[in-house]
């Protein structure tokens, strides 16, 4: 164990002891230097670990704190329906959703957008325009179908995190996580096959399923832990399922981590039943906690797991770059990105490739997972302050998504069009769902640096919930 993370530890159980209340004020940097003997940046390190836990918050020039006490709220209840494939729907109403353009007035929190006005991307603003001032053979050409070589090293070298050892080789860069989720399910199933997925799940996944004429089988998902191994073991008893579809890390939307235990049990069913995984990793890297969970990709010694993934939310979407590790599938996910996309566009993978190897990475992913462990505290405690006594809310501990359920007969779709007087736009829960279920859910986004015009939106949401629920009554 690394000296700030055994410091760390020791602060934390100070705190959960009760020995530090919520509101006190945490010993100075210099003060713990000398306690224990380590260097200021080893206590520096330390606090920053706290942070992302959520065990302190640093105030300007007063030092670090204890957060106040905070009432959790409810988690969503979990599904349990009858468990059958069913055809994919919502196409309207995710079309919706992303179809309003950046730049317009309307304050979009169900978008899966990340910060992208933070410092630390200016590197990577810079090293693209200096490359495309340089008008050189290599940014212009069609490059590899595999994707650039510098890049690919870069990304085989950041899964050493997660607990992967992945050669370059068996790497293909992708256009976005959208492209390699969809050349992971074509690569694994045909039309007419069934996928399970966790549920509530991605609605890009869903609409990949609708478009390939696929069927979707949703798992009861448990908002902590993930879905339900013996519903998927009962499932792939009944089914003839041919792949898994999961985010177990850092959910989306509900922010749960699986449990490294439950991950190799889901690995063992795959293995038992022979059916392929495809692990959407798109948020790993912004789990708040540190090390990094492992993946289940990392345990996989056979090449059943397809783990897909991108800088679309740890840097900025536009860029328009992911990445596939696709196993034992390497040739067809090859053969599905040359009669899809082609190559992935040169320049955008360059200063990618620039900008981690310089080592700007590591502190852009630091600073945003800070950010984004405030935020999710500040939103949920807008939320507990706005929204109506009942709210149901998640708890996550990675990404900046936050998963609301409300009264059962409520429309989060109604919702929606009420807010449209106020330029306010939220993600109706029923879009996560091949079946069209949760639609008195919502998901709402905390990426952006919380400032009181944010405040008055998450209020102004919670009393046209508050309307719209008096109304039915």
């Amino acid at each position: 164990m690394t000296l700030y993370v055994d410091l760390a530890e020791q602060l934390g159980a100070r705190i959960e002891q009760g020995l530090y209340r919520p509101g006190d004020r945490l010993p100075s940097v210099r003060a713990l230097s000398l306690e224990h003997g380590v260097s200021l940046s080893t206590v520096q390190q330390a606090y920053r670990h706290l942070e992302d836990q959520g065990m302190a918050t640093p105030r300007p020039k007063s030092g670090y704190f204890v957060p106040p006490n905070r009432q959790k709220l409810a988690l969503p209840k979990i599904n349990r329906s009858v468990q059958r494939p069913v055809d994919v729907s919502q196409w309207d109403n995710v079309l919706e959703l992303i179809s309003i353009p950046p730049g317009s007035d309307v304050l979009q929190l169900g978008r899966g957008m990340p910060d992208i006005s933070s410092p630390t991307l200016k590197p990577l603003l810079r090293s693209l325009s200096r490359l495309g001032r340089r008008q050189s053979v290599a940014e212009l050409s069609y490059g590899c179908i595999h994707g650039d070589p510098g890049l690919r090293e870069q990304v085989s070298r950041l899964l050493l995190d997660s607990g992967c050892q992945i050669p370059y080789q068996d790497i293909v860069i992708t256009t976005g996580c959208h492209e390699a989720l969809s050349a992971a399910i074509c690569a694994t199933c045909q039309p007419g096959d069934i996928v399970a997925v966790d549920s509530p799940s991605f609605h890009g996944v869903m609409q990949a399923l609708k478009g390939f004429g696929m069927k979707a089988l949703e798992l009861p998902t448990d908002p902590l832990t993930g879905i339900s191994l013996e519903a998927l073991e009962l499932a792939l008893e009944q089914w003839p399922i041919k792949a898994i579809q999961l985010t177990p890390t850092c959910n989306n939307p509900l922010g749960y981590i699986m449990p490294e235990a439950n991950k190799r049990a889901l690995l063992t069913l795959a293995q038992r039943y022979d059916v392929a995984i495809i692990e959407d990793d798109v948020y790993g890297e912004l789990a708040y906690s540190y090390p990094r969970p492992r993946t289940i990709k990392s345990y996989d010694d056979d090449g059943r797991v397809l783990l897909c993934s991108s800088f679309s939310k740890t840097l900025a979407p536009g860029l328009r770059v992911g990445w596939i590790a696709p196993g034992r599938y390497l040739q067809k996910v090859l053969h599905l990105k040359y009669i899809g996309t082609g190559m992935t566009a040169q320049l955008p993978q360059l200063a990618l490739a620039e900008f981690i190897e310089s080592g700007h990475y590591e502190p852009h992913l630091r600073r945003m997972r800070s950010q984004y462990t405030r935020s999710r505290d500040l939103m949920t405690d807008w939320v507990r302050r706005y929204f109506p006594v009942g709210t149901r809310i998640s708890q996550p501990h990675g990404g900046f998504m936050l998963w609301l359920e409300l009264d059962s007969a409520f429309d989060s779709q109604r919702l929606n069009r009420a807010l449209l007087p106020h330029k306010i736009q939220i993600a109706p829960g029923s879009i996560f769902s091949a079946a069209g279920k949760y639609r008195n859910c919502l998901r709402l986004n905390y990426a952006a640096k919380p400032d009181a015009h944010l405040e008055e939106a998450v209020r102004i949401v919670g009393a046209t919930v508050a309307q719209l629920l008096d109304s039915d009554h």
